[in-house]
C-alpha cells in the first residue's frame, strides 16, 4: 500500500462520514490537532530471530510530525444532543531506540511515516451549564496502517501495511471561543495489535500501546 493511498483511504473515509450524516441535518464538527505522544516499551517477535523488548520514542515533533484528524456527527436530531461518533484518524509514530538497535544489531526500526490510526468511535459530552467548557470522554475501534522501516543484516523493509487493529480511549474538554469554534485539550490511547511482514519471508508482531496529550481545535455546524 503506497503513502498516497494510505492518505487518500483516511481522507475518503472522513469525507464519507460527513456526507452520510450531513444528510440527518445533526450538529457537525471537524477538529485538527496536535500534541505530545509517547509509548512504552513492547515486547517483539520475529519469525526468523529471537524475540525481544523494543524501547520506543515518539519524537513527536520531528518530520513527519503527530496529528491527527476528526470528524464528528452530534445526534441531536435523534433526540440525544450529547452522544457523538466521530471518525478519528491519527498519524502516531515509534522509533526504537539506541539500546534496542545495539541489543538487535538492526540500523533501522521505526513505525513513523506513520503508525497510522483510524477508529469510529462513541462520544459523550458533559455540557457544564452557564460556562463555555464541555468535558468529553470517548471509546473505539478501528484499524493500525503502519509504515513498516526495518533495516536488518538479510534486508531492508520499507513499506506500508495493515497492521491489524486498534482500539481507542480519550477523555477531555473543549472551550468555546466563538460560536462555530472551539479549542481543546485531551488526553488520547491507543492499544495496535501490529502483525506485519518484513525482508526474507519473514514476519514481525508486536503490541503498541501509545499515549498522546492533544490540543486543537474544532469547527462546528
Amino acid at each position: 500500500m503506497s503513502k498516497k493511498i494510505a492518505c487518500l483511504s483516511s481522507s475518503a473515509a472522513i469525507a464519507a462520514l460527513l456526507l452520510f450524516t450531513s444528510a440527518a441535518r445533526a450538529e457537525m464538527a471537524i477538529s485538527v490537532y496536535g500534541g505530545v505522544q509517547s509509548a512504552p516499551h513492547s515486547d517483539v517477535e520475529v519469525s526468523d530471530g529471537p524475540d525481544f523488548t523494543a524501547g520506543w520514542e515518539g519524537n513527536s515533533f520531528s518530520m513527519p510530525p503527530y496529528y491527527g484528524i476528526r470528524g464528528t456527527w452530534w445526534m441531536e436530531e435523534i433526540g440525544q444532543p450529547n452522544l457523538g461518533l466521530s471518525l478519528d484518524y491519527s498519524h502516531a509514530k515509534v522509533y526504537a531506540d539506541d539500546g534496542t538497535l545495539a541489543d538487535t544489531g538492526w540500523s533501522h526500526f521505526e513505525f513513523t511515516d506513520g503508525l497510522n490510526l483510524v477508529t469510529l468511535n462513541a462520544l459523550y459530552r458533559f455540557p457544564i451549564e452557564g460556562t463555555r467548557f464541555t468535558p468529553y470522554v470517548g471509546a473505539g475501534a478501528g484499524v493500525n496502517i503502519p509504515h513498516v522501516e526495518v533495516t536488518r543484516a538479510s534486508g531492508t523493509t520499507s513499506e506500508f501495511q495493515l497492521g491489524g487493529a486498534t482500539v481507542q480511549a480519550q477523555v477531555g474538554v473543549a472551550y468555546d471561543i466563538a460560536d462555530r469554534w472551539q479549542a481543546f485539550v485531551e488526553y488520547k490511547g491507543n492499544y495496535s495489535w501490529v502483525d506485519v511482514d518484513i525482508d526474507s519471508g519473514a514476519t514481525l508482531k508486536t503490541n503498541i500501546m501509545t499515549n498522546a496529550v492533544n490540543a486543537g481545535i474544532t469547527f462546528r455546524w
